[in-house]
């Protein structure tokens, strides 16, 4: 699947802006609320769930939806499945939904699984310490071009995405000063962060073709960064949101996503020149998205000129409604306008009154909210 010819097919097939949500969930001791490293035990219970599947960490399980029309039916997907999982883990376990669990150990146990022994051996303790839980959003664009050209636009929009679902300010039983200490995690491993642009498909194909020889990429379900087209799934995949503590919060953060994929698209079609900016200036907001969240500064990625992050992502939201119309989620847009005033990192802050265990606690009894 790294021939260009390959890869454009998997994205010129006619269809729908379908969404798709998937939300990596951490598995918790029912007495301590510790990570417990029973994915597996779980995943059993639930018998054969096409909704539920393993992830590298032990106490890690990943939900999925169906490729849906609208992101409030594959909301309800992940509603449906959450209910269903907390039923399967009554007496077991207890879930939540956040960026990295706020007390635990840093290292924790992997899936023995096969086809993770090859992470196993090539990042040894790097890859134990990878307990971090994201969100990632799917959308199929339809057409290749159209595809490529929305993906090298999309990565400018990555802060102002980080700082409105940044959810992890707790790590190790301390509160880090971040919004988000995952991304921090995340780079101890490589494609991690801003992703690089893309003039053609050709290029793409060159760098999954270099990854593949140089042992880097066997498969490319390790192209891990923020934003990525995914080769397999013909799909524009954002990875950058934290996981959330509730269905709600991932279903505005996933309108979002839908909406700002087709504003883009609808913006290529008219035969705008969408931008490309360099990495390193996308990286500097980055940073402030990471660290200050939504009481931070965004630059211009022209100008350099400062602006409010919540400013930023006023604008974003307003901009976007037309196309939420038209992709069916402007009721979930709306409802994203609570995570600009105040995101998952600042409600743990304030339910746990700096008390890591306590945020823990409070992030389980919002999993069926």
């Amino acid at each position: 699947m790294t021939e260009p010819d390959d890869l454009r097919h998997r994205f010129d097939r006619e269809r729908p802006m379908t969404v798709g949500l998937e939300e990596e969930l951490m598995v918790l001791d029912p007495a301590t609320l510790d990570l417990a490293p029973r994915a597996r035990e779980l995943l059993g219970a639930l018998g054969d769930d096409a909704r539920a599947k393993p992830e590298l960490p032990e106490a890690q399980l990943e939900l999925l939806s169906t490729p849906c029309t609208t992101v409030a039916t594959a909301a309800a997907q992940l509603a449906d499945a959450r209910r269903d999982l907390a039923a399967a883990a009554a007496g077991r376990a207890r879930l939540a939904g956040c960026g990295a669990h706020p007390f635990a150990a840093p290292e924790g146990p992997l899936n023995p699984a096969p086809r993770y022994a090859a992470m196993r051996e090539e990042y040894g303790p790097i890859a134990r310490r990878q307990l971090v839980f994201g969100l990632h959003v799917h959308v199929a664009v339809g057409g290749c071009d159209r595809a490529l050209a929305v993906y090298n636009a999309l990565r400018s929009d990555l802060p102002e995405l980080a700082a409105l679902g940044a959810n992890a300010p707790f790590h190790g039983g301390r509160d880090t000063g971040l919004a988000s200490v995952r991304p921090t995690i995340c780079e101890t491993l490589p494609r991690q962060g801003v992703p690089p642009a893309f003039a053609t498909w050709a290029q793409l194909a060159g760098a999954l073709a270099w990854g593949r020889r140089a042992g880097a990429l066997p498969e490319p379900r390790l192209w891990w960064w923020e934003l990525r087209l995914h080769p397999l799934h013909g799909t524009v995949e954002v990875r950058v949101p934290d996981a959330q503590g509730t269905v709600g919060e991932t279903a505005a953060l996933g309108a979002v996503v839908h909406a700002l994929v087709a504003d883009l698209a609808r913006r290529h079609d008219a035969g705008e020149a969408l931008p490309v900016a360099p990495t390193w200036r996308i990286e500097e907001n980055r940073w402030s998205a990471l660290r200050h969240g939504l009481d931070g500064t965004l630059a211009d990625l022209i100008t350099g000129e400062p602006a409010p992050t919540r400013g930023r992502l006023d604008a974003l939201l307003e901009r976007l409604r037309p196309a939420a119309r038209e992709v069916g989620c402007e009721a979930e847009l709306v409802a994203a306008q609570g995570l600009v005033e105040r995101n998952g990192a600042q409600r743990q802050r304030e339910a746990a009154g700096g008390d890591p265990h306590a945020a823990t606690a409070w992030l389980a009894g919002r999993f069926l909210a």
